[in-house]
């Protein structure tokens, strides 16, 4: 059996799928679409039941992709039975769903949810006078009690294998009701439509001016132009005597007959009282303290999410390393020089992997604390405060769990936040939010702004952070705007619904399940993505390979430091055990081991200690620390000056390999462009491989800064002291910051523009359009600093400051800057006869 679980939103449809499949359920797209597909199964006794959750809509006209992919899916797939969900404290709003409903003619089950929510609200109502009105079965529900889904599951097998019938009285649109006979009439004459669509619903349609029902009898009907034309002329002549266009007039029946049908079901002692939602409402949305609230519970988030989870890694990470250390004693051990390709591979991929996992508890608890914010209705808030902002740069409401998610201030990823775009129903607005997603401050772009800001802005470190901060949510505005301007102009809008959902207390299992949904999905899309990158990132960084002359020259370098070892170690008791490179090269790898086990023992140093004894009780002799005698301090040293020497030369050959690699040509090649912006070849590179993953940036200048032995200088002070050598300034970390942050999605993020989007041709434009905005903005504040002779923090002052005011600008006068551009473009809440609905449950 195939059920349809079909509603508005936040009537609780997840709850219900989720009281009747358990976890026997996955998540997917619908074929072609973004859409989320949620699927589930349960057994009722010898029948297997596949349940799917359609997408929350308020109505199934085509406006938005929801609206179509849900009525699709109840006209194409036609399911055994329709299960449609209803808000039981809100009863009325959740009938003018289930009138259209109805109108598809198809079996169907009323699940009658938050029964509770009504109780508690004074309300009582009668269930079987219900029932009879619509002529459908109505279930009681408390879902998130679990209570009514034996009754539920009865009535959905009885609804199924009990065909209703189709002779419903419809609902009469009055004087409307003449034209629609008519049109039913003329399209039954000469079509098959009939065994495919319902005809009545067909010619309702019609009158509404639904586009999609309109294509397909222009190209299903063989008198397609001729029906089209008699509608328009129906349509034409009822307004002319009813001065009200006709899908007003359905839609105004339609709302009078839920009103009619909820009063004649519902008994409600007038109390005079507001309701307990509408009280917190009248702090959470007050006009001065909603901000307030806002920004409290965003700092919350990244409190407990960002700083909290962070603190999580400590414990997952030495997991991780262990993972790592099991991995690479499996592989070859290293040579003298070199590692070895596939030791270099494999161990290259488990480091890009361990990168990813290691978040992992980070994303866990924010999407937790997301999905408590959707069950409590807060969500919905959220988006009420900012939707008067964000809509005059062709954002949405909704723009802002994205961006929470992307990083608003620092500390997110553009992966989780693309995803989360799927519940915008303004494709403009959303496919705006997805390309802007990524200039929010990921967490993956804070080390490299970290390392900059020691370096360049150290005496300035607050305010840097700060621009840092809130430059990116100001840019991202201003990026919004223009594209839905331009390149975004033609896309499909939706008119704009808000609901103020009564508050709830979520439940354990919902929370947990789609907690658990989101992350495993998080991980399969990116995962795979991460490693098949690294493999290209790997290639593309050591091949072609250094010539053989090069290489027998730091051969020859490391031949000699370990004839100085062998010498020096020759008159102890350790000589015999160490006479071969053989041995030499174990005793390597048993160091580099001993030391990683220790860094990540987790506090266990005596464990660690006794393990490697046992393993090789006279490597362990000379290489533990502390206390030991004369030889095994001369053996120790030795040894030790042998692993610093290799890593000078190891670090030596990835240099001059990165220099003549694919990566390092092209980064050289890239000199003449971004030498306007102060970047060079070393730059280049680093900010090439961040595409696959940003704290590559960060990794890759560690490679390119390294010099000689000096074990003990940072990253920042060897950055420092070159950059003070090449002429680096602040106003050339200013470019570089202002470019990674307008820099396109790393690979992953792009990757899944291409699954929200369904297009290449997105995807490619979301590489190539911030390039072209982060050079252009980099290198006009660089060239513009070199030419007035201007410094680094005073030109970051100067940048922010004309941002700022563009911003403010577009903010305070959007249509005198639609006029000035010649854009005559409506905006996401002017579409077609639509305006903003917001409603209060």
């Amino acid at each position: 059996m195939l059920i349809a679980l079909a509603g508005q939103q936040n009537a609780g449809k997840s709850t219900i799928f989720n009281m009747l499949t358990g976890a026997t359920q996955y998540v997917a797209n619908y074929p072609g679409v973004t859409v989320e597909k949620k699927s589930g199964r349960y057994k009722d006794g010898e029948i297997r039941v596949e349940v799917v959750d359609l997408p929350g809509t308020y109505s199934l006209t085509s406006f938005s992709l929801e609206e179509r992919v849900a009525r699709d899916f109840l006209l194409q797939d036609k399911p055994d039975c329709i299960v449609n969900v209803l808000d039981a404290s809100n009863l009325s709003r959740s009938l003018m769903f289930t009138i259209q409903a109805l109108e598809l003619g198809q079996p169907m089950v009323l699940g009658l949810n938050m029964m509770d929510v009504a109780t508690a609200h004074g309300m009582h109502i009668d269930v079987e006078k219900l029932s009879r009105t619509l002529e459908v079965p109505v279930i009681p529900l408390v879902g998130r009690k679990n209570k009514g889904r034996t009754e539920l599951v009865e009535a959905i097998r009885h609804c199924s294998t009990t065909p209703q019938s189709r002779s419903r009285s419809p609902l009469l649109y009055g004087d409307l009701e003449k034209y629609i006979e008519s049109i039913e009439a003329t399209i039954r004459e000469a079509s098959r439509l009939e065994a495919s669509y319902p005809i009545r619903w067909v010619a309702i349609k019609l009158l509404e001016g639904d586009q999609r029902v309109v294509e397909m009898i222009r190209t299903e009907h063989p008198d397609g132009e001729a029906i089209l034309d008699m509608v328009q002329a129906h349509a034409t002549e009822f307004e002319k005597y009813h001065a009200l266009t006709t899908s007003d007039h359905i839609l105004t029946y339609r709302h009078a007959k839920a009103q009619e049908i909820a009063r004649a079901s519902i008994q409600q002692p007038s109390t005079g009282k507001a309701s307990l939602s509408e009280r917190i409402d009248r702090v959470v949305l007050n006009r001065i303290l909603a901000p307030v609230f806002l920004v409290l519970t965003v700092y919350c988030i990244y409190q407990i999410s960002i700083v909290q989870g962070y603190e999580l890694t400590k414990y997952t990470w030495p997991y991780l390393a262990t993972f790592r250390s099991l991995v690479a004693d499996i592989l070859p051990i290293p040579g003298l020089v070199e590692d070895g390709i596939l030791r270099s591979l494999v161990l290259w991929c488990v480091d890009s992997a361990n990168t990813l996992l290691n978040y992992v508890p980070i994303f866990f608890i924010l999407f937790a604390l997301i999905a408590l914010l959707e069950d409590s209705g807060y969500m919905a808030r959220i988006a009420f405060v900012l939707d008067r902002i964000f809509q005059r740069f062709g954002l949405h409401g909704q723009s802002t769990l994205p961006y929470i998610l992307g990083g608003v201030f620092a500390g997110g990823c553009a992966v989780p936040g693309i995803m989360a775009t799927k519940g915008i129903p303004d494709d403009r607005a959303r496919m705006a939010t997805i390309l802007t997603v990524p200039y929010m401050n990921c967490l993956a772009k804070v080390p490299l702004y970290t390392l900059l800001v020691n370096i360049f802005f150290a005496g300035q470190k607050s305010y840097a952070l700060f621009f840092i901060s809130t430059i990116t949510i100001i840019m991202a505005l201003i990026i919004a705007w223009v594209l839905t301007n331009t390149v975004l102009k033609s896309k499909e809008q939706a008119p704009f619904v808000m609901e103020m959902p009564t508050y709830h207390l979520p439940t354990l299992r919902g929370v947990t399940t789609r907690t658990f949904q989101r992350t495993w999905e998080y991980l399969q899309k990116v995962g795979t993505i991460v490693l098949a990158v690294s493999v290209c990132v790997f290639a593309l960084l050591q091949f072609p390979n250094l010539s053989d002359d090069v290489m027998q020259k730091y051969e020859k370098k490391m031949h000699g430091a370990l004839a100085v070892f062998q010498s020096t170690i020759k008159n102890t008791q350790y000589a015999s055990s160490l006479d071969n490179t053989h041995q030499v090269l174990s005793m390597m790898d048993y160091a580099s081991r001993f030391n990683a086990a220790r860094l990540n023992s987790g506090g266990d140093i005596q464990g660690v200690m006794q393990r490697f004894e046992e393993e090789n009780p006279v490597f362990f002799s000379f290489l533990k620390p502390g206390k030991k005698d004369k030889e095994s301090r001369i053996v120790g040293k030795a040894a030790s000056l042998l692993l610093v020497k290799r890593k000078e030369v190891q670090r030596q050959i990835k240099d001059e390999r990165i220099q003549n690699s694919f990566f390092g040509k092209v980064g050289r090649a890239l000199e003449p462009i971004t030498k306007f912006a102060g970047f060079d070849w070393k730059i280049n590179i680093a900010l090439i491989s961040s595409f696959a993953a940003r704290e590559s940036s960060v990794a890759t200048l560690g490679v390119l800064f390294e010099q000689g032995a000096n074990e003990g200088a940072t990253l920042e002070e060897r950055m420092g002291t070159q950059s003070e050598a090449s002429g680096m300034t602040p106003l050339h970390a200013l470019a570089l910051i202002l470019f990674f942050a307008l820099y396109p999605p790393c690979f992953a993020a792009t990757i899944m523009v291409k699954v929200q989007t369904g297009s290449y041709k997105w995807m490619l434009f979301a590489i190539a359009f911030p390039c072209a905005v982060g050079l252009s903005v980099a290198s006009a504040v660089f060239s513009l600093g070199n030419f007035f002779h201007v410094s680094g923090f005073t030109m970051m002052q100067i940048f922010y400051g004309v941002a700022l005011s563009l911003a403010l600008f577009i903010g305070f006068f959007p249509q005198l800057l639609k006029n000035i551009s010649g854009t005559n473009s409506q905006g996401p809440r002017q579409n077609n006869d639509s305006s903003t609905l917001i409603t209060q449950s």
